[in-house]
């Protein structure tokens, strides 16, 4: 009985503490049908969102990541700085997935360019990741990632022809 009073009561302060930031995900009707201590995980985990600060990825890592500028390096250099570099990100819950289209030196251009200035939220939930997709178009992921039936929806509802499905020349794990 006191466990239930216990939750019950970390309940009303989670849901007050969440009220400066209410909104729908806070109201979610599916809530209604989940025992409490995970409606209590759930409440938790949208505060933590909301007080996550905002920060350039690099910035995650103390001191700051810096790695050196893709020009600067050669391709034996690269491939061991992007491997150390990956391990890193790792470490602070960034993954890397749909890498395998690009070579060493366009991920670690990727990284380096796009991944390591981007402001994310850094949101310290156990279990949680931050996914970093390296694919930023339909042709690549079509052609690369999609699998029959994410292949077969895409064509249905955009009425156009698929680029034809390829295995990336590339394969890492970058996960």
């Amino acid at each position: 009985m006191i466990d239930e009073v216990d939750l019950l009561i970390d309940n009303a302060r989670l849901r007050d503490e969440l009220e400066p930031y209410r909104d729908d995900s806070i109201d979610d009707p599916t809530m209604r049908y989940m025992p409490l201590p995970v409606e209590n995980e759930y409440l938790a985990s949208i505060l933590a969102w909301e007080r996550a600060p905002a920060l350039p990825i690099r910035d995650w890592f103390n001191p700051p990541l810096q790695i050196p500028s893709p020009e600067s390096l050669d391709d034996d250099s690269l491939s061991s700085v992007l491997q150390r570099t990956i391990e890193k990100l790792k470490s602070q819950r960034i993954v890397l997935s749909c890498t395998d289209h690009l070579s060493d030196r366009e991920l670690y251009r990727v990284i380096y360019r796009d991944i390591l200035p981007c402001c994310e939220k850094k949101v310290a939930v156990e279990g949680n990741e931050l996914e970093w997709r390296c694919v930023d178009d339909n042709e690549t992921w079509l052609t690369y990632y999609a699998d029959a039936v994410e292949r077969r929806r895409f064509q249905e509802e955009h009425q156009i022809e698929l680029p034809k499905a390829r295995k990336p020349r590339y394969r890492r794990d970058a996960r």
